[in-house]
């Protein structure tokens, strides 16, 4: 997907997490989480400002005032317009800093501004579907757009040392609408992951829709179906998504 790509799910997704959030109510339990809508917001809502002032100011760390401040947020009554400010300012800062920007990324992109508008278009996405899971809507999201997430997973959060399985064992993703399939091996120092339609003889099999896929490996509700041998799947819940 191109950076505008991004920008624009970035954009709407985080008009349809307010959206929830403002029908929703701030107790309200999000889903699969131990967060309430509350602290959701307000954990996006930092997270958009950090990501805004590295790119804005082209820092070369990620250990920034508005990276440390991540996780606080205003009292209750100005929590929304907060939320929304700092959202905004993030989508015009990716969309006017140039390409050729050279700043803090921490995963492998074609540039940093092709890195920060992908991983903050999917971590919009993921918690707008958290907001949308604590109203009772069930969360969807496109073909194209699942599968880049999936990418983004698997091929940057999961090769990371720190997430690396000592268990030898191979877990399928295989997508019912036609998205890529994926085949995950456990038992090295990182998980490899290779797209290939391949993937009959995995000890696991997770299938489903690419959304239902992308929430799965997020781990949040979804209604895939697992095959094979149910303990392997579950080994994915050690995989952890960080910022460093």
């Amino acid at each position: 997907m191109r950076v505008d790509e991004h920008v624009a799910y970035l954009e709407a997704d985080g008009q349809r997490l307010a959206e929830a959030a403002a029908w929703t109510g701030w107790d309200a339990p999000v889903p699969g989480t131990d967060w309430t809508v509350r602290e959701l917001v307000t954990h996006v809502g930092g997270v958009h400002r950090w990501a805004a002032d590295v790119v804005r100011t082209g820092a070369g760390s990620g250990d920034t005032d508005a990276g440390r401040a991540v996780g606080q947020g205003p009292p209750d009554v100005e929590l929304l317009d907060w939320f929304r400010a700092g959202h905004g300012e993030l989508v015009a800062a990716l969309r006017a800093v140039p390409s050729d920007l050279d700043c803090f990324a921490f995963l492998p992109a074609p540039s940093p501004v092709a890195f920060w508008a992908r991983r903050q278009a999917h971590e919009t996405a993921v918690h707008r579907a958290d907001a949308q899971g604590a109203a009772g809507i069930a969360p969807g999201f496109d073909v194209g757009f699942a599968q880049d997430g999936i990418d983004e997973l698997v091929r940057g959060f999961a090769r990371r040392r720190s997430n690396a399985i000592a268990t030898e064992a191979t877990l399928a993703l295989r997508p019912t609408d036609g998205g890529a399939s994926w085949l995950l091996t456990f038992g090295g120092e990182h998980i490899d992951a290779i797209e290939t339609p391949d993937v009959k003889r995995a000890d696991a099999a997770v299938s489903g829709s690419s959304s239902d896929l992308y929430l799965w490996l997020w781990n949040r509700p979804s209604p895939v179906e697992v095959s094979g041998d149910g303990s392997v799947a579950a080994l994915w819940r050690n995989v952890r998504v960080r910022w460093s």
